[in-house]
């Protein structure tokens, strides 16, 4: 199987799509696969979680790194943090040499927010198509999931259109920033991204509903911003080898539909067609054998089961647990693709089925709540934090609170100022506080980002609390509660990990446990989605698989969770208020044929 990706590839090659559909397989696989066909490729993670480290076992740095065993291929991962560092360094750098120590600490007070972090990994990725990759042949992106990846994208149009005429850089990235004279790099990214013969968007998916609905409103949007070179990658495609398995049959036939109802405009794409494989894409051999001929079923049979697995609880007895309580947060945290939309809408909806008032919402720009739910549903409030019309809030709320003390051009100056994107991520963070702080009188369950778009939140949190200290220290009788305060309150908020019993959703749970433990957040439980090996099959592909899960829950049961709760493959998507409730049945008891 060789990929029409791989012949005529352009020099930039941006890989996106919902979380969990294999982008950051098919992007490595795509380097590697270039690089051996004699190319200079440098492969760019622009995801904050991204696990490429552990899939070609190469540390991971802002710093181009050569790959052992693949000649001429580089990786670099634009790290958030340190490229935040870096670009406040470089402005602390640019200072006049009088500047004293108490300036230079408000200036580097003014630039720890999550602005900074945003403008600074942009600026970063920005250079990569300036020139900075001259180098290479090829630079090959595995970006984050769909919704960041849109704000990425976006962004040198944003950036070019904020600073043309705007001869005093942006506020809320400190007075000595010296943005404006980015401005040509973030103008030659906006020519790049829109060159069709240097840059092409491969919109990957799997052969579902979900992730196909997703790659095509992506398409749309992309094409808005003037990306209108696109490829569509189908990964993940099964073929049952036992028709006789419900499992597998149902598998396929979601598939085959999801396929068939595959909107127009990406039918309309050139497309590639990568097969389910028995293995998991860890390591060169796998990443090599993903896009090759070679055979789907592996050589050996999966080995015989000789142990049973042990029971393990549901949805049910989670919701149980959570709603013993009278209120609360309930934030579900994950990496993209793992099942976290259908988790909150089913733990929302236990929670209303046991009498209790719930406010369900969301921080992904991607999730659809609504959708998954299907319906209405007394004492469930349903909303999501849109980044669009907490920016038009924040901006109103700015210019009420200051424009009285303002001149007119004052004023314009203001409202100039506040057209900065930097706005957007301060707003999502206010609307962010509004939500945790409902949770005093009432249950709110807060379905989260991905999980790399969810830690820079987490980040503005830190910031904000790290700034209120600072704020009334020394202040005596002052009581305050910050955001962060209530997400280390374990009698307050309750974190659920949900993860894809596979070994990149694990390790990608396992690193965001760690994040979180770092900012003294204790998870509470794991949920493991879509388990196989709860539901139970014996086609030979998929029983080649249940190897791995078992290492997996494995894996998790020696020590990665406190609790731990599994939810099984279903063989209709669990959307709509019967199926959700249908994951909320009697405790799952995994067996296997």
């Amino acid at each position: 199987m060789t990929m029409k990706l791989l012949s005529g590839a352009t020099r930039y090659l941006f890989f996106t799509g919902k979380g969990g559909v294999g982008k950051t397989s098919l992007s490595t696989a795509t380097a590697i696969a270039l690089a051996d066909a004699g190319r200079r490729v440098l492969l760019v993670s622009t995801d904050a979680a991204s696990n490429l480290d552990e899939m070609l076992g190469v540390p991971l740095s802002n710093q181009a790194t050569q790959v052992p065993g693949v000649s001429g291929l580089s990786v670099l991962n634009i790290d958030p943090d340190a490229a935040a560092e870096s670009y406040r360094q470089r402005v602390q750098d640019r200072m006049a040499s009088d500047t004293t120590d108490a300036e230079r600490a408000t200036v580097r007070e003014q630039l720890s927010g999550a602005c900074t972090t945003e403008i600074a990994a942009f600026d970063e990725f920005s250079g990569l198509l300036a020139g900075a990759a001259d180098a290479f042949d090829h630079v090959v992106f595995d970006t984050a999931p769909t919704g960041h990846t849109l704000r990425l994208l976006s962004l040198p149009q944003a950036w070019s259109g904020f600073l043309r005429g705007n001869d005093r850089g942006a506020s809320c990235l400190g007075p000595h920033s010296g943005l404006k004279m980015q401005e040509a790099r973030f103008n030659t990214a906006l020519t790049t991204l829109s060159d069709a013969g240097q840059t092409t968007v491969v919109l990957v998916t799997r052969p579902d509903h979900g992730a196909i609905g997703e790659a095509a409103r992506s398409s749309d949007e992309l094409r808005t911003l003037g990306l209108g070179n696109q490829r569509l990658v189908i990964n993940g495609l099964f073929r049952a080898t036992d028709p006789g398995d419900p499992v597998a049959a149902a598998i396929e036939a979601l598939g085959r539909k999801a396929l068939r109802d595959m909107p127009d405009s990406l039918r309309a794409l050139a497309q590639d067609i990568v097969p389910l494989r028995a293995f998991d894409t860890v390591g060169l051999p796998a990443l090599r054998a993903l896009m090759s001929d070679a055979p789907v079923l592996p050589v050996q049979p999966p080995r015989p089961v000789t142990d049973a697995s042990p029971p393990a609880d549901g949805l049910a007895m989670l919701v149980d647990e959570l709603a013993a309580g009278e209120r609360g947060l309930i934030m579900v945290m994950g990496k993209g693709g793992v099942g976290k939309t259908t988790i909150a809408a089913a733990l929302a909806l236990g929670l209303v089925q046991r009498g209790k008032s719930v406010h369900l919402s969301t921080t992904d720009p991607a999730a659809h709540l609504t959708a998954t739910l299907g319906t209405e549903v007394p004492g469930l409030k349903v909303d999501r934090i849109d980044p669009v019309a907490e920016t038009r809030r924040y901006v109103d709320k700015i210019m009420a609170a200051r424009s009285p003390g303002l001149d007119e051009q004052e004023q314009a100056l203001l409202r100039e100022d506040l057209r900065s994107p930097c706005t957007e991520e301060v707003a999502v963070f206010h609307a962010f506080s509004r939500i945790v702080a409902e949770a005093r009188s009432a249950f709110v369950v807060l379905d989260t980002a991905p999980t790399g778009h969810s830690l820079l939140l987490m980040d503005a949190t830190g910031a904000y609390h790290r700034q209120t200290l600072r704020e009334y220290e020394g202040r005596s009788g002052t009581h305050f509660v910050t955001p962060l305060m209530r997400l280390q309150d374990a009698a307050y908020t309750r974190i659920i990990l949900v993860t894809l019993p596979e070994v990149t959703p694990v390790s990608q749970a396992a690193a965001l446990q760690d994040d979180l433990r770092r900012a003294q957040i204790e998870p509470h439980a794991w949920v493991v989605n879509k388990s196989i090996l709860a539901a139970g099959t014996r086609d030979p592909l998929l029983s080649a698989r249940l190897d791995g899960e078992r290492a997996q829950m494995a894996r998790i049961a020696a020590g990665l969770a406190r609790r731990t709760y599994v939810v099984p493959w279903v063989t209709e998507a669990p959307v709509g208020v019967a199926a959700l409730s249908a994951l909320l049945g009697t405790p799952t008891r995994p067996n296997e044929a």
